[in-house]
């Protein structure tokens, strides 16, 4: 459903409104989910959602701005990446269409359009970067915080390998759906989970469904250039009050586990969880592990 959020309209799945014959639904303690660097909503695996609804919560979704279903800003043009990224490495100044400090507060009012006054973030990859945020920004309306294979953003940081990094600037061959499917199954085995492979037909057929909701790729180029425009925030996590889980691939070949351990450390009684043989994605095996840990995560932490 649509909703209007900071003044935008941003694309939610909400568990409460799906099923209203609970009647309890509205009253249990919401979990919002922040997906990643040019994600949609629908990446969140079923069998998370499921089980987090099972477990007593209800589950928020949402298409980042300039992803999936929610607006889109190509209005402010597309970036350049190459630029962005010498300016990164050479100290200067990055000016983002938008930043992740604005993502946060997309999903603050997300919260406030629902009724929401506090809530469980959990984001994955940059979308743990946007719940850092909302974290800082707003600690009275964060009930816990969960950090999934991401970043303080901090410079030093073992980076990934320059053939995961050719990867992932690349561009498919064409704007047909065939190769921009091809594109991103490819992407996805570079910087999946090595000791837990997906199947590369049910991978095409998930990547397939995704590009036919909807593709946009100069959004995720804005987004990735306002990842690289947050200099500030590792030295804002200490800031943070919120019980916090950090979960992380011990394998990820995109995000090193080296930044989950600096997230962890910056942040006062950060819990921190790696997962062997697990990359850059949620295949079902890693996906047990990390609800094992995330749920009583969410259940200790009160409001």
């Amino acid at each position: 459903m649509k909703i209007r959020a900071n003044g935008l309209d941003i694309e939610v799945e909400d568990t409460a409104e799906i099923n209203p014959q609970d009647t309890d639904a509205f009253t249990r303690p919401a979990v919002l989910l922040i997906m990643g660097l040019g994600m949609q909503l629908v990446a969140w695996p079923a069998q998370m959602v499921d089980e987090l609804v099972d477990a007593g919560f209800r589950v928020i979704r949402m298409d980042n701005r300039d992803i999936g279903l929610s607006q889109h800003f190509d209005h402010l043009g597309k970036p350049n990446i190459l630029m962005a990224g010498i300016k990164y490495k050479l100290g200067l100044r990055i000016r983002p269409p938008y930043t992740l400090d604005d993502m946060a507060q997309d999903a603050l009012g997300v919260l406030d359009a629902l009724g929401v006054v506090s809530a469980h973030i959990v984001g994955v990859s940059m979308g743990g970067m946007v719940a850092q945020r909302v974290a800082i920004a707003a600690p009275q309306r964060v009930i816990s915080l969960t950090s999934i294979m991401s970043s303080s953003g901090a410079k030093g940081l073992k980076q990934a390998h320059r053939d995961v990094l050719r990867v992932l600037l690349s561009r498919p061959t064409s704007g047909a759906q065939e190769a921009v499917v091809d594109h991103y199954v490819k992407l996805y085995k570079t910087i999946g989970s090595p000791d837990f492979p997906t199947p590369e037909p049910e991978m095409r057929s998930r990547i397939t469904r995704a590009v036919q909701r909807s593709y946009h790729p100069a959004g995720t180029m804005r987004q990735m250039v306002a990842i690289v425009a947050d200099i500030t925030r590792a030295a804002q996590l200490a800031s943070i009050a919120s019980p916090t889980l950090v979960l992380h691939g011990k394998a990820d070949p995109l995000v090193p586990f080296e930044h989950a351990e600096d997230v962890a450390r910056r942040i006062r009684g950060a819990r921190l969880v790696g997962i062997e043989g697990m990359g850059h994605d949620l295949p079902p095996e890693p996906l047990v592990q990390i609800l094992d840990a995330l749920i009583p995560h969410l259940q200790a932490a009160k409001p």
